[in-house]
């Protein structure tokens, strides 16, 4: 079986040869492109004494040159397809091995007044988001955002399979995100939606015949003066006529076509990451489910996008001069292809959202599935009702380099809380943080980093990062009340697994001892569970008068007048401290 970087390696070598094959026959088609064009110009110019031969070479060249034209059009678009397959593996190799600190932060998904977000580096710089992130595609980066963020603790299992089936399918989500990579919009997805949920139709129901009749007119008048049963002036005047028509309907055409122009790219990109969605065989619920959503209408949503996005070229059309004072003097081809758009927004507008939020979930759990595909070393948790929470083996941070990263056994029942102690940089911030993301991730329906786990599902909230406001004029310690409050509030709902992180920093360290004991004491009174990180080992003492609390600790020793940290999880409580030796270490005192 390959591992992910022999695949990544693989597939690199692939399009990068196909993106030189297909070069050359850009190159090749170019070339016969101009040979081809001076090859009619010379034929017309050699014949031009029998225009019947000469407009024979015209017609034939410019029916050769279109193919060709139309060949080189497809084979760039799939050149670039493999120029942007080609970058995905070479963005996964950078990533395998650490290099991943320049991709988008997601820092503006971050919020502080969330039960979790700001605390466990979900989003910024070396965070959780930033290593996990695969989508192409705004919408699908707030999808992405928002899984992380929802706290869902519902249908974990559909998740579960649903990533595991993506993962399995590496090949067609690289080229979905492939080809999503490639929607150029200067229009968002909400602009678009909104547009068409708002338009209302303007041009009257006797347009969709009156063009008709109008081109039937047009060409009576013209085969009557070709036989010269009429003077062809008549057919030249006739011109104006339809030029008027158009007139009256101006404005409502030209502000169609305005908001028309800025969608058609992104209609034309979607109903190809459409078409990837319905052509492919899915198994579990929960992309059946999505997969069905688009074919919800009696036809398949990629062909309506389709055909959409052939109304709006035809009316983009409208800006070739030549064509816009013939085709409307003759055709009335605005009012006619104006009308189609109108009646097919009239027709589907209020299903677009849908479709638009199904092509940015694939968008979304291609990156959840891409991240399962990258670590098979990671287990999915197994959901259970039981009495623990969490019961892990080889616990880890999944964003510590495995040579690195030193894995903890862990296993808290429901209702039980943890007071850890340890020295600074002992990794007590770090196991807050790994315990968080195994909640977070199960929760999503993520592998776990973790050799097994057990998991009964439940909401996580922290209290682990708080600073002071001037703009809301809060001090630090009126800041961190308030988080407490919040959390009080919340498990007074629901429960919640509870991760505080030395609370109370902001006031004195006698009233920190006496506040942070009642705390502790009311979270359990409440039936709370959860793990509080602290210095202050006299909070270690409530466990010889509460059940339910359970010391661990982090140690730090001081071999051959270095410091020395095992970075493992240890029943009991610390007794080593290390600020005053490195205050010493460091010549600092």
């Amino acid at each position: 079986m390959d591992t992910p970087l022999s695949f990544y390696k693989s597939e690199i070598t692939k399009h990068q040869t196909e993106v030189n094959t297909l070069q050359k026959r850009i190159l090749l088609l170019s070339t016969l492109r101009l040979s081809l064009f001076i090859a009619t110009v010379t034929g017309i110019y050699l014949t031009r004494t029998n225009w019947q031969i000469a407009t024979v070479i015209g017609i034939t060249g410019c029916i050769v040159f279109l193919f060709l034209l139309s060949r080189y059009t497809d084979i760039k678009a799939k050149r670039k397809l493999h120029q942007a397959l080609f970058q995905i593996n070479q963005d996964e190799l950078k990533i395998a091995d650490g290099d991943f600190h320049d991709r988008d932060t997601g820092l503006h998904y971050q919020d502080p007044n969330h039960f979790y977000s700001l605390d466990i580096d979900l989003f910024g710089k070396g965070s959780f988001f930033q290593y996990i992130n695969r989508t192409s595609t705004t919408e699908g980066q707030k999808q992405l955002s928002k899984a992380l963020k929802s706290n869902q603790i519902t249908h974990i299992e559909n998740r579960q399979n649903c990533i595991r089936e993506l993962s399995k399918n590496i090949k067609w989500a690289q080229r979905y995100a492939a080809t999503a990579s490639l929607i150029e919009t200067e229009t968002p997805a909400p602009t678009i939606i909104q547009w068409l949920k708002e338009h209302k139709s303007k041009l009257p129901k006797r347009m969709k015949w009156l063009p008709w009749l109008f081109t039937l007119a047009s060409v009576s008048l013209l085969v009557l003066a070709l036989f010269k049963l009429l003077d062809i002036s008549f057919f030249g005047y006739w011109l104006f006529a339809g030029l008027m028509i158009t007139g009256l309907y101006l404005k409502t055409i030209n502000t169609l076509a305005t908001n028309s122009d800025k969608t058609k790219e992104t209609f034309k990109q979607y109903a190809l990451l459409l078409l990837q969605i319905e052509n492919q065989t899915f198994e579990s619920a929960l992309l059946l489910k999505k997969q069905q959503q688009i074919q919800s209408e009696g036809k398949k949503a990629s062909e309506i996008f389709s055909e959409f996005s052939k109304h709006l070229d035809a009316l983009d059309n409208r800006n070739n001069l030549i064509g816009a004072i013939f085709g409307n003097g003759y055709l009335l081809s605005d009012i006619k292809n104006a009308f189609k758009v109108e009646q097919w927004i009239a027709q589907y507008g209020h299903k677009v959202e849908d479709w638009f939020e199904v092509v940015s979930f694939f968008d979304a759990y291609n990156s959840l599935g891409a991240y399962a595909y990258n670590h098979p070393e990671h287990v999915f948790p197994e959901i259970s009702e039981g009495n623990s929470v969490i019961k892990a083996t080889s616990l880890g941070h999944p964003l510590l380099k495995p040579a690195k990263r030193i894995d903890s056994d862990m296993t808290i029942n429901n209702q039980e809380f943890f007071i850890v102690t340890g020295a600074n940089m002992a990794g007590k911030s770090t196991f807050l943080r790994t315990v968080s993301l195994h909640i977070v991730m199960a929760n999503v329906g993520l592998p776990v980093c973790a050799s097994s786990s057990t998991y009964s599902p439940v909401k996580l909230i922290t209290s682990m990062r708080t600073s002071d406001s001037l703009t809301d004029d809060s001090s630090y310690f009126f800041s961190e009340l308030t988080r407490l409050k919040f959390i009080v509030d919340a498990i007074e709902t629901e429960p919640y697994f509870i991760i505080l992180d030395e609370i109370l920093k902001g006031t004195n360290s006698t009233d920190k001892a006496i506040g942070s004991r009642k705390f502790v004491e009311k979270l359990v009174a409440g039936h709370a569970t959860g793990i509080i990180a602290t210095h202050d080992l006299s909070l270690c003492e409530i466990s010889q008068e509460l059940q339910e609390v359970k010391n661990y600790y982090f140690d730090a020793e001081i071999v051959n007048d270095e410091l020395y940290f095992d970075y493992r999880l240890k029943k009991g409580i610390c007794q080593n401290m290390n600020a005053s030796f490195l205050l010493k270490k460091m010549e600092i005192v």
